[in-house]
């Protein structure tokens, strides 16, 4: 276990351990209705979460979607064009106010960390995360990447575990690697918008050992050098993606197919950007809607006859050099 990994299982278990955000539980039309806004709100943002977590009981997939609609809200405060702090702050008391407002996504969610006993310091390191956007915080190696990773993915992948079940400790490493594998993956796809935007994500140790800088990244230049660092990028993505694949086994049964669904899905987007030769600058690598379907219903038979206990669904990941977390380059 690399030494970034161990210290964000650590971090996990910790938050596991801690008391629930208990809430007033909203009741009735209001309740239902927000729900529907949170269905609403996942199946716009994000197609694929909205197609894997339609695999998950009723119960359940309107708890995930209302999980990841609250992260969606938040995650805008500090994200679109013009946040600023006090929208964000807002927020921070939304998420974990006993009595929350009439806003239909914090109503929604309110009932969700209550009922499911939601632990209060996942959801601050979530907002602790996601406030670094705010500051314009840059990081210098990998293993400062995986702590960001973490905090704005790791924890929602804990929280869904603690909606759909699962069988305890021995399952953490195993999130916490695929919440770093699925925040990488946005970060790849999402190179070139967030260049524009200011923002760069990306190890500045990695890239400059790869002769790389912020100015090649708004200039959107595709060229040996980009396409050799993204091509390790890539594998160290599918390498997690790799070693989170064992944890599908201790989440409770009815919600497998929906966890191993969103994972495949999102490794779907690094196919697509290297199809793209790299150019995640002049275009949004996505997974088509004819490609999604394809992948569910095979992974739907792999589940169907047992195929998949021993191996994931996809190829291990070829070497790419020496994926060392806090080294530069690999070599």
């Amino acid at each position: 276990m690399e030494t970034w990994e161990s210290k964000l299982v650590g971090a996990a278990l910790a938050a596991l351990r801690g008391p629930p955000a208990l809430a007033d539980l909203p009741q009735g039309s209001a309740l239902a209705a927000a729900y529907r806004t949170c269905a609403q709100v996942t199946r716009r943002h994000s197609s694929s979460f909205y197609w894997a977590s339609a695999l998950l009981p009723p119960e359940e997939r309107r708890a995930v979607r209302a999980l990841y609609a609250f992260c969606r809200t938040v995650d805008d405060a500090v994200d679109r064009p013009g946040a600023d702090a006090a929208e964000f702050r807002r927020w921070q008391d939304l998420a974990l106010t006993r009595r929350p407002t009439a806003h239909p996504v914090a109503l929604a969610w309110a009932d969700v960390r209550a009922r499911y006993r939601i632990p209060a310091p996942l959801i601050s390191q979530l907002l602790e995360a996601l406030s670094w956007d705010l500051s314009g915080r840059r990081y210098e190696t990998f293993g400062e990447l995986a702590a960001y990773c973490y905090g704005v993915a790791g924890t929602v992948g804990l929280m869904t575990m603690q909606i759909v079940g699962y069988a305890g400790p021995e399952a953490v490493p195993y999130a916490v690697r695929l919440g770093v594998a699925l925040q990488l993956t946005n970060i790849l796809r999402d190179v070139g918008e967030d260049a524009r935007r200011g923002r760069v994500y990306l190890p500045r140790a990695e890239l400059r050992a790869f002769g790389l800088g912020p100015a090649e990244l708004l200039a959107g230049r595709v060229d040996g050098r980009w396409s050799e660092f993204m091509a390790y990028q890539v594998t160290r993505a599918r390498r997690l993606y790799d070693g989170a694949w064992p944890g599908v086994w201790f989440i409770d049964r009815r919600a497998r197919l929906a966890i191993a669904a969103a994972a495949d899905l999102y490794r779907g987007i690094l196919e697509v950007i290297e199809g793209a030769g790299y150019d995640v600058f002049s275009r949004r690598s996505a997974v088509g809607t004819g490609r999604k379907l394809m992948r569910l219903l095979r992974l739907w038979w792999l589940f169907r006859t047992g195929g998949l206990r021993s191996r994931p669904p996809w190829p291990p990941a070829e070497p790419q050099g020496a994926l060392v977390a806090d080294e530069a380059r690999p070599g």
